[in-house]
């Protein structure tokens, strides 16, 4: 029998908050170097900049439970809304100070009322909405991304991927995550969670007699900011 008591879930967030701040990390040390014509880049969410997804992460890692139940009743429960509300409050006036503001919060353990490997998700997965348009590579560890996998094939919360998955069968040609059964999508970890995650950038990458279906489960521009 699987522990979940407050024990294990302590255990849990012991080892994921260091994953989210280096990821932080390596994202920050990344952009250091942008133009204002790069942090003007369409980003992988629809309509949002790169820059404005940065700004989107610096808003996760600064929102407290009762701050997003507040902003949430302010929109009147427009998620959406709220979502943009905050990103503006973290934009600032050039790309310089958007990433200065996110410097601040690498290290934060703040969060909305989601599970911390949803944050851990934010982190990689709204990286790669930056770098990918942007032309950079970054290494993630295969524990980190098989860790963000197996969250995410169980969990259509905030993002919807255990949906979009149904009657498939994953597997990584490099690490151990597998999941599912029927036609085949086969390729990276980190190309199976973006596909998961409903980035149309990745499914190029995935081979097998399941990916057709999963391209209609992610059209062009359903990505959204979340």
């Amino acid at each position: 029998m699987t522990n979940t008591g407050p024990k294990s879930r302590s255990r849990a967030l012991s080892v994921a908050w260091p994953l989210i701040h280096a990821e932080r990390q390596a994202l920050a040390d990344d952009l250091g170097d942008l133009s204002e014509e790069e942090w003007a880049t369409p980003s992988l969410c629809a309509g949002l900049t790169v820059r404005e997804v940065l700004a989107h992460l610096t808003a996760s890692a600064s929102l407290t439970p009762l701050r997003w139940y507040v902003g949430v009743v302010r929109c009147r429960f427009d998620f959406d809304k709220q979502v943009a509300m905050r990103l503006a409050e973290h934009l600032g006036t050039s790309g310089a100070e958007t990433l200065e503001r996110f410097h601040r919060v690498v290290t934060s353990t703040t969060k909305p009322p989601l599970p911390v490997l949803a944050m851990l998700g934010e982190a990689i997965v709204h990286a790669e909405d930056i770098r990918r348009p942007l032309g950079i590579r970054h290494d993630y560890p295969i524990a980190t991304l098989t860790s963000l996998a197996r969250y995410y094939q169980g969990s259509d919360l905030v993002v919807m991927a255990k949906g979009r998955i149904g009657g498939l069968r994953l597997e990584a040609t490099d690490g151990p995550f597998a999941v599912g059964s029927g036609p085949l999508v086969s390729g990276t970890t980190l190309a199976l969670t973006m596909a998961m995650t409903g980035r149309a950038a990745y499914l190029d990458e995935l081979d097998g007699d399941g990916v057709p279906l999963l391209r209609r489960r992610v059209p062009t521009g359903d990505a959204g900011s979340k």
